[in-house]
C-alpha cells in the first residue's frame, strides 16, 4: 500500500476529528452538557489528575493558546473552583490549585466522561474492541513519535485460516527442527477433520493477529463427551515473547470449562521445550511418554499431557 500524501492524510485526520468530536458531544458550547466549556473542563481534568500547576504548564499540556487558558482560569477562579497561590520555592510563580468544590466537579466530569465513552464502546464485540484498541494505540504512538507496541488480537477462525495453519506448521517445523513434509501432511489431515466435523458448541479455533497479520493459532476439538483435545498450537518466531501462546492456551481452557468438559488432553514432543513449559505453566501434566519413533524424518519421543478441569485452579 502506497503511503498517503500529506493532503490526503490531513483530510483523513480532520474527517476523523469531526466524526469523533460529534460522537462524544464535544461540539456544543458546554462540554458533555455541563456548565463548562471544553477548555474549562480540560483544565479541571488536568488539575484533578496532576494537582497544582502553573497556567503556562497547563497551556503546554493542553497544547493550546496561553491567552485562552488564562481566560478559562479566570472563569474557574470566579466560580470558586480553583485558587491561585504563590509558589513556596519561587515567589514569581503562581500555582493553580483546585478547591474542594473544584475537586468535586472534576470527579463529576470524570465520571460523566467515562460513562459516555463506555456507552460508545460497550456495544462492540470483543474482536472490534481489540481492533479499536490497536488503532488508538497506534495513532497515539505515531503522532507522539514513539514506536507503537504490538497489540495482539485473538479472533475466531474464518475461511482461509486453516490453510494458513497448515502452511505455517509445515514451514516452521521444517525451518526450526528439520521435519519433513510428512508432518505438514499430518497437520493437513487434522485441519481437514476439524473443518468437516466442526461443531461450535464443542469446538473452537483462534487466530492471533498483530496488525492484522496472523502470527499464531490453536484449536480445541471434541475427543469425547467429557474430554477435549488441544491441537495445532503455533506462534510465529518473530511474535514470541508477547505471551501469545499463553493467551491461546487460556482461551482453550476457558472454552472447555464453559462447554462442560472435564479434561483437556494434548500430544506434543520432548524437544518442544517452549511448548512444554507453556503447558506446565497452564496446569497440564505429562501423563505418558512414548518410545523413540522415526517420524517426520527424525527420531522423536512423543508425550501426552492432560489438564484436569475439575481440579482446583
Amino acid at each position: 500500500m502506497a503511503a498517503p500524501s500529506v493532503p490526503e492524510l490531513t483530510a483523513a485526520v480532520r474527517r476523523f476529528n469531526r466524526f469523533y468530536t460529534a460522537r462524544i458531544g464535544a461540539l456544543g458550547v458546554h462540554h458533555l452538557g455541563t456548565p463548562y466549556s471544553l477548555t474549562e473542563a480540560r483544565l479541571l481534568y488536568e488539575l484533578g489528575e496532576r494537582g497544582p500547576a502553573t497556567a503556562a504548564a497547563l497551556a503546554q499540556a493542553l497544547e493550546t493558546d496561553p491567552a485562552q487558558v488564562s481566560r478559562a482560569v479566570g472563569r474557574l477562579e470566579r466560580a470558586g473552583l480553583i485558587t491561585r497561590a504563590r509558589d513556596a520555592h519561587d515567589g514569581r510563580t503562581r500555582r493553580l490549585t483546585p478547591t474542594a468544590a473544584g475537586r468535586r466537579e472534576f470527579r463529576k466530569l470524570d465520571a460523566l466522561s467515562r460513562t459516555r465513552t463506555g456507552a460508545l464502546v460497550a456495544p462492540l464485540a470483543g474482536d472490534a474492541r481489540a481492533r479499536l484498541l490497536a488503532a488508538l494505540t497506534t495513532v497515539e504512538a505515531v503522532l507522539s513519535g514513539q514506536q507503537p507496541p504490538p497489540v495482539v488480537v485473538l479472533r475466531p477462525h474464518r475461511p482461509g485460516d486453516l490453510g494458513w495453519i497448515v502452511s505455517r506448521h509445515g514451514a516452521y517445523y521444517a525451518e526450526e527442527y528439520g521435519w519433513d513434509a510428512t508432518f505438514e501432511a499430518l497437520v493437513a489431515g487434522v485441519a481437514r477433520e476439524f473443518i468437516e466435523n466442526f461443531d461450535p458448541r464443542w469446538e473452537a479455533c483462534w487466530i492471533a493477529e498483530i496488525d492484522g497479520r496472523p502470527v499464531g493459532s490453536v484449536c480445541l476439538v471434541k475427543k469425547s463427551a467429557t474430554v477435549a483435545k488441544l491441537r495445532l498450537l503455533i506462534v510465529e518466531k518473530e511474535a514470541q515473547g508477547h505471551r501469545i501462546g499463553t493467551r491461546l492456551v487460556h482461551e482453550c481452557i476457558t472454552f472447555a470449562r464453559r462447554a462442560g468438559y472435564r479434561r483437556i488432553t494434548l500430544w506434543t514432543n520432548s524437544i518442544l521445550d517452549a511448548a512444554r513449559h507453556l503447558y506446565e505453566q497452564a496446569g497440564f501434566t505429562c501423563v505418558e511418554v512414548g518410545p523413540t519413533e522415526h517420524v517426520f524424518g527424525k527420531d522423536l519421543v512423543f508425550e501426552t499431557w492432560e489438564l484436569d478441569l475439575k481440579a482446583p485452579r
